[in-house]
């Protein structure tokens, strides 16, 4: 759902796919061909939310912030299941991994990637292509061309996702019996083994 709060509404490019299970209130800014997944909670309404281009919020995450602050995601970056992003700046092209925690003020750079279950402390400044994992958050190496050349393939599926959903995503009935010639699925997509 989409809400108005004090004043403000949403913009969202038209090519931007918000699932409808998904909360996006108020100063909120979303670019063209942006994911948000069931679940999700985009909260503008003590602070503006810019989420460039190219972006994913995956199922479950939420985007907030204290009164004033302004959270940005920069192009293409890559927020996964369950993450929290609370007034924090995420740099393009980064990924933050499935229920990482960003606290306030953190700035992640360019090209780095957040291992799932990490949090990052209040403050943390991240430099470009580092990867981080761990609780508190460390950086234990720089992320190489081939970690970043896998991210970014993994973000260009969830670019397309916004026009799959708009063609083929609806609700329906449950059929009872797996059919004889259902397809299987493409894996054409090779998981990080690091």
């Amino acid at each position: 759902m989409i809400y108005e709060f004090n004043g403000y509404r949403p913009v969202i490019h038209e090519s931007a796919f918000i699932h409808p299970q998904a909360a996006v209130t108020g100063n909120v800014i979303i670019g063209r061909d942006v994911y948000v997944g069931p679940g999700a909670a985009i909260r503008g309404d003590w602070g503006q939310i810019i989420i460039d281009d190219g972006c994913n919020v995956q199922e479950n995450c939420t985007i907030h912030m204290f009164p004033g602050i302004t959270v940005r995601l920069h192009e293409s970056a890559h927020i996964g299941h369950g993450a929290i992003v609370h007034g924090a700046t995420i740099g393009r092209n980064s990924l933050i991994g499935m229920n990482a925690v960003l606290m306030d003020e953190v700035e992640i750079g360019e090209e780095c990637i957040v291992g799932a279950l990490c949090f990052i402390k209040t403050g943390e400044k991240i430099p470009r292509r580092s990867l981080v994992v761990g609780n508190p958050g460390k950086i234990i190496k720089a992320v190489s061309d081939d970690m970043i050349a896998w991210k970014t393939e993994g973000t260009q599926l969830y670019q397309q996702l916004p026009a799959e959903c708009y063609d083929s995503l609806r609700p329906c009935e449950p059929l009872r019996e797996v059919p004889k010639d259902r397809p299987a699925q493409a894996r054409d997509y090779k998981i990080w083994k690091g």
